[in-house]
């Protein structure tokens, strides 16, 4: 779904205009992006790289403010529960759009028909981390460590994303993992070169300066093709055939914005990505943009929810 998506994804016209922003009784008034994770998080990247040419192209300055905790709950409803009229959007993942439905207990929110799709913003992967100084080398060696420690291999998590790819990964590799909740992907990272847990998912922009530096060794990527940022770093589909989670991110504001507003930020926010600095940005955290307008959005989150129905009852996943 996710590559058929992204090969019908199509811009909408750009009808925009300095002068002509959203908003043109309130032009003083700033926007904000929340982003539902801490500062310095892939999603945060993202934001604060699209929207800023975004906004210039809209005639409106946009700020992102990160609202972290309860699984990008708190984020995700103080977006939903905003004025439909542009000035609060959303830049979330596939765990606040999709799997939080399957992890969450009395999710407050349906991604379906609680928020307006606008636009994709990128599409990446993940790389499973251990400690720098490790002895596990490799994905088949992770393996085999876990199945000597049945339920003692610490995994931390910060999203519900990468809680379904571990339970999915012991499922399919069978094993048993002790999974720990971060309220960020950093402080996990963090907590794995440290010694405190033993592995985690981060993604490429926040590895790869800890896997040069020799904080980090990276055993797999979660895609099947190799990310070209970390060429020498295999899929963990070599290891564990099939296991693939692409990960992605989307723009999206609360439900019942005025279609014509729709149309003109998700046109704003792809064709900030087409720019050429931006696009270099993106493609240099090892996260291409994702450009889709608003209802092939809605069709693939709509999609994207089955899919990890699916997955999640498979791997046995019970909301907490």
């Amino acid at each position: 779904m996710m590559r058929s998506a992204m090969a019908m994804a199509m811009a909408l016209p750009l009808a925009l205009s300095a002068t002509r922003g959203f908003a043109q009784s309130s032009s003083a008034r700033l926007a904000r992006v929340v982003v539902p994770l801490p500062p310095g998080s892939g999603n945060d990247f993202v934001a604060r790289t699209i929207m800023p040419t975004a906004g210039k192209l809209l005639g409106q300055n946009f700020v992102v403010d990160n609202k972290p905790g309860a699984s990008g709950v708190i984020g995700t409803m103080e977006v939903i529960r905003s004025a439909p009229d542009g000035f609060t959007l959303l830049c979330a993942t596939n765990s606040h759009l999709a799997t939080n439905m399957f992890f969450v207990k009395n999710l407050p929110y349906d991604p379906r028909k609680d928020v307006t799709p606008l636009a994709g913003a990128t599409v990446a992967n993940q790389v499973l981390v251990v400690k720098g100084s490790s002895p596990i080398r490799t994905m088949a060696e992770f393996i085999a460590y876990a199945k000597q420690r049945p339920g003692k291999v610490t995994v931390g998590y910060a999203t519900s994303i990468v809680q379904l790819q571990f339970a999915t990964l012991a499922k399919m590799a069978g094993v048993e993992f002790l999974m720990v909740p971060y309220k960020g992907a950093t402080q996990a990272a963090i907590d794995v070169m440290g010694g405190v847990i033993d592995a985690t998912l981060d993604g490429t922009l926040t590895a790869i300066p800890q896997v040069k530096s020799g904080g980090l060794r990276a055993l797999g990527s979660t895609v099947l093709k190799r990310n070209a940022m970390m060429p020498d770093t295999p899929a963990i589909a070599e290891t564990v055939p099939g296991f693939d989670f692409p990960l992605w991110n989307a723009f999206v504001g609360p439900a019942g914005m005025p279609r014509e507003l729709v149309n003109r930020l998700g046109a704003a926010i792809s064709e900030a990505q087409r720019q050429p600095e931006v696009a270099q940005q993106l493609a240099n955290a090892g996260s291409p943009a994702f450009i889709i307008e608003p209802d092939m959005l809605k069709a693939f989150i709509e999609a994207e929810v089955a899919k990890y129905a699916r997955l999640s009852k498979d791997a046995g996943i019970q909301p907490e």
